[in-house]
């Protein structure tokens, strides 16, 4: 298997994690502040990446070459995460989402301006197709709510989250020298705790741990586990091997997945036409697969 084909497997995972983190965490966030939330859950998700990283080939004495590296990743990801929550207080789901559709073609800019990436006109068509089709599946194929979409405070917030999170896929391959995915996201997740962490500390003092529903800790832990540290490594991985727009074009897979996730739980899956979106998706995943850009030196 190719280096670039790993990536889009790697970014198939992230995709499908991602989304399991939708429901739990739009439950979690009505009993927590953003801070409280996602503090404990960088820390939980550095312990898992050390130990990982120590057992498997150890930390080269090299990573912490240039520390304010992971200080930049991981504040970059912190300040998402939290724009994120913050936003969710006042934006629809609906709208939260159309937002975060945005974030590939941010991610293309963002890769063009760090790296000189440049999109091909194949590359444009899947980011064109895979925004639609989104859209379509977010709102339930209902043109009339597309049309009205509007943008309101708890939107703008979270689309300069969405920024945050376009930026940091052309950083990783911009500030790697050569650190294994595991260990980098390691450094970066070590970054987003401290970082996290001190801005929030008056949040979290006030939080009442003892007093939490039982879905505020699944929510951790899931987020920690699977939404955080192995979605760092599954980006990492893929970043190193794919321009910036292709790794954030999986995000148009999120409400496919969520999809799937509400199926498996017992709930009916979509109307026909909202699969239509569904299968705009895939395309413009099979227009990805084929690299028609240039090697960056």
């Amino acid at each position: 298997m190719t280096p670039d084909l790993k990536g889009h497997l790697a970014m198939l995972c992230f995709s499908g994690l991602v989304a399991g983190s939708f429901a739990l965490g739009s439950m979690a966030a009505q009993h927590v502040e953003p801070a409280a939330l996602n503090a404990p859950r960088f820390v939980l998700a550095a312990v898992i990446l050390g130990v990982g990283a120590m057992t498997s080939t150890g930390i080269p004495r090299e990573t912490w070459h240039a520390p304010w590296r992971y200080l930049l990743l991981g504040g970059a990801m912190g300040l998402y995460f939290l724009l994120m929550f913050e936003g969710l207080k006042t934006a629809p789901p609906v709208s939260a989402a159309a937002v975060f559709t945005l974030t590939p073609i941010m991610a293309g800019l963002a890769g063009y301006a760090l790296l000189r990436q440049r999109t091909t006109s194949r590359m444009a068509l899947a980011l064109a197709v895979g925004a639609l089709g989104a859209l379509w599946v977010i709102f339930r194929a209902d043109w009339g709510a597309l049309t009205a979409f509007e943008v309101g405070r708890g939107e703008m917030i979270y689309l300069w989250g969405c920024a945050a999170h376009a930026v940091y896929i052309p950083l990783v391959r911009m500030l790697n020298r050569g650190e294994r995915p595991v260990v980098f996201s390691f450094g970066t997740m070590l970054g987003a705790a401290l970082l996290v962490t001190v801005a929030g500390w008056g949040d979290i003092r006030a939080t009442d741990w003892a007093g939490l529903p039982p879905i505020v800790w699944v929510t951790i832990l899931y987020t920690a586990v699977f939404a955080t540290a192995m979605t760092f490594v599954l980006m990492q991985f893929a970043s190193l091997n794919l321009p910036s727009a292709k790794v954030m074009a999986y995000t148009y897979l999120t409400p496919t997945w969520v999809a799937i996730w509400q199926a498996a739980l017992g709930h009916p899956l979509p109307p026909v036409m909202v699969l239509m979106g569904v299968g705009l998706t895939v395309v413009a995943l099979l227009l990805l697969l084929k690299d028609e850009s240039a090697p960056v030196r």
